[in-house]
């Protein structure tokens, strides 16, 4: 289940900080800081059954899934895409923070909820790179809510969207010598949507012309973007910043500027 080996050229810097901050909708309400319980999104918080098991059916029943070391029942599970805002599944805690050894890339296509079968959209993935350094928000799931969340989380990100699990280690931005071990989502080069590398001028217009049942893709950039910018100087992601760049540049060639924000 490991990703593709991704090989940094020479000289190159691990990332530069996202430049530009877009909002996804022009009413957005500005966002607080990330904390422990990251902001915006339907983000669904609720107590955890205190003596529940998990069901014994898994997503994908040859893992072994990472389990708090305290709490047998309890499972941590990293977002670094669209679950950084919009997780909807129940958890009990929530920590931003990073992984390393992962760069991530858009490089995975999505003909479900950013795209279409004759428009996949581009959603990231994350790729093995020792030197890389990957922002998310990892979510704690305990009792009833881990098989709930595992059964969710099948359909949308394995059964639609392609990817494949895979065991990292979190760090937390608030205590980074205390790190977790989480379960991440990850779309190998294996699977049938996955798209593979592309100039990022070519990725910025394939995300400009798409959308899905989840909305346009356009939206998944920005408000992942937007995330970045949340997670402060220390948080850094050249492919990323690339990409937003190359949006900021060729989004009035598409629509009028005042119109621009109308297309997510």
């Amino acid at each position: 289940m490991g990703g593709a080996q991704l090989e940094r050229p020479s000289g190159a810097r691990p990332g530069v900080c996202v430049r530009r901050s877009f909002r996804a909708h022009a009413g957005d309400q500005p966002r607080r800081p990330p904390g422990p319980i990251p902001a915006p999104g339907t983000m669904k918080q609720e107590p955890a059954a205190p003596n529940t098991s998990p069901a014994s059916q898994s997503p994908t029943p040859s893992a072994q899934f990472p389990r708090n070391d305290g709490d047998p029942q309890a499972l941590w599970i990293f977002g670094y895409g669209s679950l950084v805002w919009r997780p909807d599944f129940a958890y009990s805690d929530s920590r931003v923070g990073f992984v390393r050894g992962y760069s991530r890339r858009f490089w995975q296509g999505d003909t479900f909820h950013r795209g279409s079968d004759k428009m996949p959209g581009r959603v990231v993935t994350l790729l093995e790179d020792h030197e890389g350094c990957t922002w998310g928000v990892a979510y704690q799931v305990q009792g009833e809510q881990v098989s709930k969340a595992l059964k969710y989380l099948n359909v949308r990100e394995a059964v639609l969207g392609g990817y494949d699990t895979k065991e990292v280690t979190f760090y937390p931005q608030d205590a980074p010598d205390q790190p977790l071990k989480a379960l991440a989502y990850v779309a190998t080069p294996q699977n049938p949507g996955y798209l593979g590398p592309a100039p990022e001028e070519a990725i910025a217009t394939q995300i400009l012309a798409c959308r899905g049942f989840s909305g346009h893709n356009l939206e998944y950039l920005l408000r992942l973007a937007d995330f970045m910018q949340l997670c402060g100087p220390q948080a850094q992601d050249e492919h990323l910043a690339a990409i937003v760049d190359a949006v900021g540049t060729m989004l009035p060639c598409f629509c009028p500027t005042e119109q621009a924000l109308a297309l997510v």
